[in-house]
């Protein structure tokens, strides 16, 4: 039994809904075999996974939204080990951001004078074929706890420049309330840490965990922000709209870092589909991500222009709110960079000549 298993036991005995779900996760190659119609080779690509590679998980919620027969549902392709995975591509690196080199404490990473990244946990609820921290998650461990952070917490005390953390892993959600609540007061007793933000991907694979039982003991603690993972509208249901609807309820602001993923949602009309039921439940989409150069994920990932092109397409024909930024986080960990068509196309001294999404050219000219 994992470490997420042995926590989905309450002092009584009881089983919440979501911690059943864990239980219930598919981990193994028969487990997917037996739930879906899976292709030859893609049985052999999670046998492969399950014995020397990347771990395999996926929820029961989310096992149920993937077409068990179609070998390139963009859901199934985000979860299942395909034949590709693994193979070294140009490019490829195993920290593709860098984060071992800018690790200034034990599991806080400092890539930005202002902010910082906390790792709680390893272990996620779903793990997705494409993930950038391959390298560690699923890997052992678990949740670490409070004085395993301590020197992280030490870090941040003494370094009041950094006035945000990101708190990631691995998924926080994925971790017990009392397990989590424990690390977010450590972070909010530190006066210079402003805002603190939780990237995870439980809104979208296990909706169910977001109860009032958890929000209702986090929000003392706010500001907190809740950074979600959604890349494809069909992952948009009526269960995970529920759960945003309950975050924005509760007072957290949403945010949603999709990554742009060759042939699950490299075309506009996925993308703004998936922006637009984002809206309706009150996320604001906030990154468009330029897929990592993880090891053995080069059939996942697009051209960069790829991205430039969605981006042309959509500006002027999505509403502002609904429009993230295309961002790369440039390999090796040297920071994010915005992507995006050039609308510049001349400068002279006091006028600048631009082009719009509409094809007209204007000029605008500088005050005298």
């Amino acid at each position: 039994m994992s470490v997420l298993d042995n926590a989905a036991h309450g002092a009584a005995g009881e089983v919440e809904p979501w911690k059943r779900e864990l239980q219930q996760t598919i981990r193994s190659a028969e487990g997917l075999r037996a739930a879906l119609e899976l292709t030859d080779a893609e049985y052999s690509s999670a046998v492969r996974a399950e014995q020397q590679g990347f771990p395999i998980a996926v929820t029961p919620h989310y096992l149920s939204l993937i077409d068990g027969r179609d070998p390139s549902c963009p859901l199934r392709q985000q979860v299942v080990p395909g034949p590709e995975e693994g193979n070294p591509g140009r490019g490829d690196l195993r920290d593709p951001l860098g984060e071992e080199a800018h690790e200034v404490a034990p599991e806080l990473i400092q890539r930005y004078p202002d902010r910082a990244l906390l790792l709680v946990s390893d272990r996620c609820a779903v793990y997705c074929r494409f993930c950038t921290r391959s390298r560690m998650v699923g890997q052992g461990g678990g949740p670490r706890s409070v004085e395993r952070l301590g020197p992280a917490f030490s870090y941040l005390a003494a370094h009041p420049e950094v006035r945000d953390v990101i708190v990631s892993g691995g998924d926080p959600l994925a971790m017990s309330t009392s397990r989590l609540v424990s690390i977010i007061e450590r972070l909010r007793a530190i006066p210079s840490v402003e805002t603190i933000r939780l990237a995870t991907r439980v809104p979208v694979v296990l909706p169910a965990r977001i109860t009032t039982e958890l929000l209702t003991a986090l929000r003392p603690f706010h500001p907190l922000w809740v950074m979600t993972h959604f890349n494809h509208p069909r992952e948009v249901d009526e269960q995970a709209g529920a759960a945003l609807e309950r975050l924005a309820d509760a007072g957290f602001p949403v945010m949603n870092q999709a990554v742009l993923l060759r042939g699950i949602n490299d075309d506009a009309a996925t993308l703004t589909r998936l922006f637009r039921a984002l809206v309706r439940r009150r996320v604001r989409p906030y990154y468009l991500l330029q897929m990592d150069p993880v090891s053995g994920t080069s059939h996942l990932r697009t051209p960069v222009q790829t991205g430039i092109d969605i981006m042309e397409q959509l500006q002027g024909r999505l509403s502002g709110i609904a429009l993230p930024k295309l961002i790369m986080d440039t390999p090796g960990g040297w920071g994010k960079i915005p992507l995006g068509p050039d609308y510049v196309l001349s400068r002279a001294e006091g006028v600048t000549r631009v082009r719009t999404p509409r094809g007209v050219t204007v000029d605008y000219f500088d005050p005298e």
